[in-house]
């Protein structure tokens, strides 16, 4: 079999989703989503996961072009026993599981942290990471948006990334919203999204207001395909897998990480020297607790 079928036909279903009726856009993206699981559930199961029809399921696989469901099925299923590398436990989680419940469930919880960081960071396209930090910094301006839990993401990397990039802006301010501060900007400027799922709405409406106005958009986010309104330049996608109710952000914050130390390293000497004018800043303005010594 074509070792390339399957990601052929994610690149398909992605391009294809703001053509396609609303069910057949569910189904879609629950298969670029989730391609593993598609590949090992049955018709069933995956209907039911995907909350759609298996008459949904089977019509896709007709719009794709294959003879049958299972014909598109399969390259997904061929690829679940191509050889992956999973984090291996080290000796503390062991000794964790092995100190009671709580132990066990802490040492669940940590090695997801630890697995979706290296999935995460896996992911990434090394090209396309060079291509966001260079469009960001020959950007005239860059907006960064987010809201509720992905704030704390966006508010860490403004934060750190603007010594990197004083272009840019984190937006919402105040009590205006993300569409208020963009109302003057331009093919000229940038705009990072952090959304996760369940996706805000208000991010969401940022982006496409963004769009309208030819401001380029680079989303992170736990997907390729988030809303059929407006595409995207440059999507990052980060794991959230979790063992609790909420989503695990490591992942995320590995993958924003990493795309301030590039920034950092594109940027040369401008960026080292504004680092060390912030810390002389702080240093002169007391803005660090310093305790003070015994006598």
């Amino acid at each position: 079999m074509d070792p390339t079928i399957r990601n052929k036909t994610i690149t398909r279903l992605k391009e294809e989703i703001p053509e396609l009726s609303p069910r057949l856009q569910v189904a879609a993206k629950y298969i670029v989503d989730h391609p593993a699981d598609f590949g090992l559930d049955s018709i069933r199961d995956t209907a039911r996961k995907a909350d759609v029809s298996t008459y949904t399921l089977v019509r896709i696989s007709e719009r794709l072009g294959f003879d049958s469901y299972e014909d598109m099925r399969d390259p997904f299923r061929v690829a679940l026993v191509a050889p992956t590398q999973f984090i291996d436990a080290p000796e503390w989680i062991n000794r964790w599981r092995e100190s009671g419940e709580i132990g066990q469930k802490q040492a669940e919880a940590a090695l997801n942290s630890m697995a979706i960081v290296q999935r995460s960071l896996e992911g990434q396209n090394l090209k396309q990471l060079q291509r966001v930090a260079e469009m960001l910094l020959d950007a005239k301006n860059v907006y960064l948006t987010a809201v509720r839990a992905s704030y704390s993401i966006a508010y860490y990397f403004h934060y750190v990334g603007r010594m990197a990039l004083p272009s840019l802006q984190l937006i919402p301010r105040h009590i205006n919203s993300a569409i208020d501060e963009l109302n003057y900007a331009d093919e000229g400027d940038v705009m990072i999204a952090i959304t996760l799922t369940p996706y805000s709405r208000e991010t969401i409406e940022a982006c496409e207001f963004a769009r309208k106005k030819g401001v380029k958009l680079v989303m992170i986010s736990d997907s390729e395909v988030i809303s059929s309104n407006f595409t995207p330049e440059e999507t990052l996608v980060a794991s959230t897998l979790s063992t609790h109710h909420f989503g695990c952000y490591t992942g995320v914050m590995a993958v924003a990480e990493n795309l301030v130390s590039l920034l950092v390293a594109l940027g040369g000497q401008d960026v080292k020297d504004r680092i060390t004018s912030y810390e002389t800043l702080r240093k002169d303005n007391n803005a660090y607790w310093v305790a003070k010594k015994k006598h």
